[in-house]
């Protein structure tokens, strides 16, 4: 059945009536008679004739079709196709990408679902509806997971399922756990939902995150461990002249030595062989000095990365290429200075102010109990109340150290001092701890997303359930735009004009 959703452009159908009146207002001329003499033909009363004829029938009709044509695509017409509504017990919904592990593992209960009425849907984003039992014939032989997941969340895709299908439907669903395939905040749906969940057969990876050379010359390997239980990191120290019995690989490439495990199908990853070189400059702040050299040293230490600290008095001396620079003085840190820096955190000035608060950086390596958690704070530097970038923070939220990023490098505003008159940060023993996050940039440490193999209890995976029913009204008609035919004739009789006003000369000169 034809519809149209702009019916009103169907008035533009009227403009035929201008061909009508360029075929039919079309005066013949009269014919002229030569006679010897016109003095005895008698005075006659003038009279005027027209004649009204249609000429040239077939350009004529395809115009008036050229004007119906264009009317008809204006009003966007549409075909509208009865559907069969279906009359399913339930929907039996398996991702795409992995079907065949689905079915082996899931086999009997599957084929009991399909047997008793259950209508089988792709769980991807628009539930495409499938034969099953055909799917299943032509499957061919697949690694699980193969194909490209990582913009696959299964708990959108729950919300979606949610807005269309009723409530009281029964939704079976089958997906392999792990973490990488949920995120966001969980869903709350009112769906009759039974989910199935296992782990897949691939469930533990090894791979290597970082790899660099220490003061000895040996290669400090961070291993990344993942399986469904959780994930860790361990340093492993390699020796550059590596064994037939090492489970590690070294290579190069493009000149860059690279390590890798073997037997892995993960491409090397590039051994770091620079140095991070440390400048500490103080003039009436040795103490403090003192102090965070003793945590620097110590940092170095756990990472056993190639460092270099030093301590300068005469900013002139610092020489250019830092990595780092703590600038523990008031004074302004020079332009050639923060030019040569890559990082600088410098002490700010300001109005002291005595604080009965404690320090927090949300930080991994912060310890377990909740009162080591929390270094007492005794003096602050009047500062802003809220910055942007703010890495460690006061008990009420306000800034001690805040992050200004620059084109050439990074700036710290530290509103506070490393000195025990002003908190009990150099005291504690997480002080090595908060240094070495500063200036290695780690957070806590999240595996890509090929990695990562950790899984979800039932609590955690399963969506909360909403008091609320509803009902989904089944699509019972399905429009089908034909506007690309319309198009294809109306080029087609636009030719055919075309050709028909270049064979009727007469008509077109008049016309």
């Amino acid at each position: 059945m034809l519809q149209f959703l702009n019916p009103i452009w169907l008035f533009a159908a009227s403009a035929v009536i201008i061909p009508v009146a360029i075929h039919l207002w079309y005066i013949r001329p009269g014919k002229t008679l030569k006679v010897g003499s016109v003095s005895l033909i008698k005075t006659a009363s003038r009279k005027s004739s027209r004649s009204f004829k249609l000429l040239d029938i077939p350009l004529f009709i395809t115009r008036c079709l050229l004007l119906v044509l264009i009317a008809l695509l204006l009003s966007i017409p549409v075909w509208q196709k009865k559907l069969n509504v279906s009359k399913a017990k339930g929907w039996l919904l398996i991702p795409k990408e992995r079907l065949e592990e689905c079915y082996k593992k899931f086999k009997p209960r599957i084929d009991s679902l399909t047997a008793v009425g259950y209508e089988f849907h792709y769980f991807n984003k628009d539930f495409t509806k499938a034969d099953l039992k055909q799917t299943i014939l032509h499957l061919k032989d697949s690694i699980p997971g193969a194909t490209n997941e990582s913009d696959i969340n299964y708990w959108t895709r729950i919300r979606q399922l949610d807005s269309k299908v009723p409530s009281t439907l029964p939704v079976y669903l089958i997906t392999p756990n792990q973490a990488v395939y949920f995120a966001g905040a969980k869903p709350q749906v009112a769906l009759k939902l039974d989910w199935q969940t296992y782990i897949p057969d691939d469930s533990i990876s090894t791979w290597i995150e970082n790899a660099w050379f220490n003061n000895n010359n040996s290669i400090k390997v961070l291993r990344g461990d993942s399986k469904p239980s959780g994930t860790t990191y361990t340093p492993v120290t390699v020796q550059s002249d590596i064994t037939s019995n090492s489970p590690f690989t070294i290579s190069t490439s493009n000149g860059q030595p690279a390590i890798s495990i073997k037997n892995s199908d993960d491409p090397p990853v590039s051994i770091d062989t620079t140095t991070v070189h440390v400048a500490i400059y103080t003039d009436n702040n040795a103490i403090d000095a003192g102090y965070l050299k003793a945590a620097l040293d110590a940092a170095g230490i756990f990472i056993q990365h190639k460092t270099v600290i030093k301590q300068y008095n005469d900013p002139g001396a610092i020489p250019a290429g830092q990595s780092w620079l703590f600038w523990l003085s008031e004074k302004a840190v020079s332009e050639r200075v923060l030019y040569q820096c890559r990082n600088v955190l410098c002490y700010e000035k300001g109005r002291i102010i005595n604080s009965d608060s404690w320090l927090n950086n949300n930080s991994r390596y912060a310890l377990n109990t909740e009162q080591d958690q929390k270094i007492d704070l005794f003096k602050l530097i009047a500062g802003p109340d809220s910055v942007s970038g703010t890495l460690w923070r006061d008990g009420f939220g306000h800034p001690v150290l805040s992050l200004q990023k620059q084109a050439q490098n990074n700036i710290y505003h530290f509103y506070n001092r490393f000195n025990p008159a002003w908190n009990d940060l150099v005291w504690s023993s997480a002080f090595p701890s908060w240094i070495l996050e500063l200036i290695t940039g780690e957070t806590t440490k999240t595996p890509a997303r090929g990695k990562d193999k950790r899984v979800l209890n039932q609590q955690q995976l399963l969506p909360a359930k909403t008091g609320e029913n509803h009902i989904i009204t089944a699509k019972t008609m399905d429009n089908i735009n034909i506007t690309n035919y319309l198009w294809l004739a109306l080029v087609l009789l636009f030719l055919a004009e075309r050709w028909l006003a270049h064979r009727s000369p007469n008509l077109t000169d008049n016309g």
